[in-house]
């Protein structure tokens, strides 16, 4: 199974939309592996977001991540990187389709609620780089036989 990486921006945390994104998460059929509640520093803020650092908006968006802890989220689920890319929708809000998070939930795009690993390669990395092996949990969900074929549990 596909591990990804979601953060709840202090965005959602100030606006009390944490439990509405785990909700449609999990409404999908995802597996929570790991959740935890952490005040990002800059070191790795800067490992996280190394492709943007010479990018003009990187200050204001390290500025912004620092402002109020966030929750960070490890999902589970067959081909999930990409079922969580259409739940959250673009990353321009105003562009983001109605019925994704960010498209029902929010308008302004320095404060698009959410992160979310853009490939399932990043998506392990994510996992790696934010929860230590102890944090991520592996268990049943009975409900998979009801959500995924055979194959698609293996």
């Amino acid at each position: 199974m596909e591990k990804t990486l979601i953060i709840a921006k202090p965005d959602a945390l100030q606006r009390g939309l944490v439990g509405e994104i785990i909700r449609r998460l999990e409404n999908k059929g995802l597996k929570l592996v790991g959740i935890k509640m952490l005040s990002l520093d800059s070191e790795l803020l800067q490992e996280h977001y190394e492709e943007h650092l010479e990018k003009p908006f990187y200050a204001g968006l390290e500025k912004f991540m620092k402002a109020s802890p966030v929750v960070l989220m490890a999902w589970e689920g067959y081909e999930c990187v990409n079922s969580v890319r259409l739940l959250v929708g673009d990353t321009n809000p105003r562009k983001a389709d109605a019925g994704t998070i960010r498209g029902d939930l929010s308008i302004g795009t320095g404060r698009n609620l959410i992160h979310a690993s853009d490939s399932k390669s990043k998506g392990e990395s994510e996992v790696k780089l934010f929860f230590d092996p102890s944090e991520i949990f592996e268990y049943d969900k009975a409900e998979y036989m009801h959500i995924y074929e055979s194959h698609e549990r293996e």
